[in-house]
């Protein structure tokens, strides 16, 4: 009769071990895209600290009272801050100011 010598496994590299461990998460994505201004951001933040999950709408009014007013430094600023907490809503009223003949056009 012939002996033949098996080496152990590893436990940890064997194929059912490898199928029922945790996989280390990835690198977090910021969905905000390569557009980031630290202080834009940290007003946004701000804003939303104090107007709870209304910011963005708050935000928007204050821009188009400024888009009205003729401010165009208040409007791009809170444009952005609503940019920054709801893009669909700022991109909204970007494409109403550019189709209303308001004193900033």
């Amino acid at each position: 009769m012939t002996l033949r010598f098996a080496a152990a496994r590893i436990a940890a590299a064997s194929p059912l071990a490898r199928a029922l461990s945790r996989r280390r998460p990835g690198v977090a994505a910021n969905d905000n895209g390569t557009e980031t201004n630290d202080h834009l951001l940290h007003a946004a933040l701000r804003h939303f600290a104090q107007h709870g999950l209304g910011a963005a709408r708050d935000a928007h009014k204050r821009a188009e009272q400024a888009f009205f007013a003729g401010d165009r430094e208040s409007y791009q600023w809170w444009l952005g801050v609503c940019r920054t907490l709801d893009k669909r809503l700022a991109a909204r009223l970007e494409h109403k100011a550019a189709t209303c003949n308001g004193p900033l056009l």
